[in-house]
């Protein structure tokens, strides 16, 4: 899922390239999915990246179980005259997901993910991992947060990032309670910052939305929007809200109460964070709800609260 909530936009204006099919980087092209909503902006970002002129390439998100779009992709890649080496996930949420098995029978190619439930005919993905396939590395980067397995994958050849929907072209990603966690989000945010700082990195390839050109300026963004909604949960602490409902009604009175129930989930991860009890039995919990840092739901779950609600 996604992310940010309608009307907010931590990453700074005019630094966007539009969304849409494409090169986001020397290395990268996107493909877009056919699935925009609230909660997955203009759809899933499915990644193609290859060495020029090599002979396979790594996929990474097919994105959702929809025949024409990993269809799509393999006869992009095939085009570039390569063929799958390798599938990986950025995490679990079903719109970046859930065509993977689909897309490892079209294609012959093993998928690699942290969570095992994910993983086929392959190994595991984890933490200092670097993928090589036909002359390409991608370094692996455990980015915990919006989900427990979140990951990200830095393209250095290109100055690159691909971060899923831990960051978000346009928005905020949604740090949704239980699976969401704001602390580690942080922590993960801080190291994507110190990344692009230590090694020069500038392009960030995100999970939905389009590509960012300033990594810095995006990060400082996503982090100054968090410590902001952080100071407004406890202000509406201090006033008297008590309940994760209460506080989303005083601090996401701008957002389209739709969003709310998302919204919800990521005030739950912020009451958490700030030591706050958390009632799972509160009116408006759900249980079955987003494991993603956006939505109430598991179709993508990117960012709703934050930024245009989902993942």
């Amino acid at each position: 899922m996604t992310h940010g909530t309608h009307g907010e936009h931590p990453t700074p204006e005019g630094q966007h390239t539009p969304g849409a099919d494409g090169a986001g980087s020397t290395r990268a092209r996107r493909i877009l999915a056919p699935n925009p909503g609230p909660m997955t902006l203009d759809g899933t970002n499915t990644w193609i990246v290859a060495e020029p002129g090599a002979r396979r390439a790594v996929v990474i998100d097919p994105g959702p179980l929809h025949e024409g779009h990993l269809g799509r992709v393999l006869e992009e890649v095939r085009r570039g005259g390569c063929e799958v080496g390798v599938v990986l996930l950025t995490h679990g949420h079903a719109d970046h997901s859930e065509g993977a098995a689909r897309f490892a029978e079209l294609s012959g190619a093993p998928v690699r993910a942290l969570d095992p439930a994910h993983r086929l005919g392959s190994e595991g993905l984890g933490e200092g991992d670097v993928v090589s396939t036909g002359g390409l590395e991608l370094r692996v980067l455990a980015t915990p947060g919006h989900t427990a397995d979140s990951l990200c994958f830095h393209l250095p050849a290109d100055g690159a990032v691909l971060t899923g929907d831990t960051v978000l072209g346009r928005g905020s990603t949604v740090v949704a309670h239980p699976d969401g966690r704001l602390g580690p989000y942080l922590e993960s945010l801080e190291r994507l910052r110190a990344l692009a700082a230590e090694t020069g990195t500038e392009t960030i390839l995100p999970g939905h939305g389009p590509v960012l050109r300033d990594a810095l300026a995006a990060l400082d963004g996503y982090l100054g929007h968090r410590r902001a909604r952080l100071e407004q949960v406890a202000e509406a602490l201090t006033a008297g809200h008590r309940t994760a409902r209460e506080v989303v009604a005083a601090v996401y009175a701008d957002v389209d109460p739709a969003l709310w129930p998302a919204a919800e989930l990521s005030v739950r991860a912020q009451l958490e964070y700030l030591g706050h009890r958390v009632d799972v039995d509160q009116p408006g919990h759900h249980d079955d709800g987003p494991h993603h840092d956006d939505g109430p739901r598991d179709d993508g779950g990117h960012g709703t609260a934050e930024r245009a609600p989902r993942h």
